[in-house]
């Protein structure tokens, strides 16, 4: 039974847009900060770890664009992994293996529990990480909290239909004070 975990780069202010590209007043704002060594590879065995990658249309694009030129352990195990992506307009994904999921979400997300053993990372993905926690579809969320207040931005925060309930299962501080913590779903 697989487990979808949201995985985010997130500014004490809850901003998580454009950590690391797009068009933004603060372009790359995650980069001012320094992980180390021992957060960077924490980074890579969150993702090398997983069994599979659920994400938006814009984040796979810009994933797809980016990974298939890179080498390495990290970049070995994203290009080989099964990508799932969220979308009504995209036809032809050209990163292998890669599922187009354009049905009710709710239901490709139970299919994707089902079928897949382990965790399904959602990285990023703005949008989609907002459907599923309104959904009430996430198992854990993993936060890379940045000691920086942005000030406006898109928040991974917006208004869910109920309470939920999550329990910390891990604190750990990085270099510059990037702060990683991990919660899941108390139910």
């Amino acid at each position: 039974m697989g487990r979808i975990v949201l995985t985010e780069f997130i500014s004490l202010d809850g901003v998580v847009e454009a950590p690391g590209g797009e068009d933004f007043k603060y372009l790359d704002w995650s980069f001012e900060f320094d992980r180390g060594p021992d957060g960077e590879r924490y980074k890579e065995l969150e993702s090398i770890g997983a069994s599979a990658q659920l994400l938006g249309r814009v984040t796979y694009e810009g994933f797809a664009e980016a990974w298939p030129q890179v080498e390495g352990e990290l970049a070995d195990a994203l290009n080989a992994m099964p990508k799932y992506v969220v979308s009504s307009t995209l036809r032809d994904p050209t990163w292998a293996p890669t599922t187009v999921l354009s049905g009710d979400l709710p239901e490709e997300v139970s299919r994707l529990r089902r079928d897949v053993d382990g965790d399904v990372l959602v990285a990023g993905s703005i949008r989609l990480a907002q459907g599923l926690l309104a959904l009430d579809l996430v198992d854990e969320i993993h936060l890379m909290t940045f000691p920086v207040v942005l000030g406006h931005g898109r928040r991974l925060w917006t208004s869910t239909p109920d309470k939920s309930a999550w329990r910390l299962t891990e604190a750990t501080t990085y270099g510059d004070g990037v702060h990683v913590t991990h919660y899941r779903r108390a139910r």
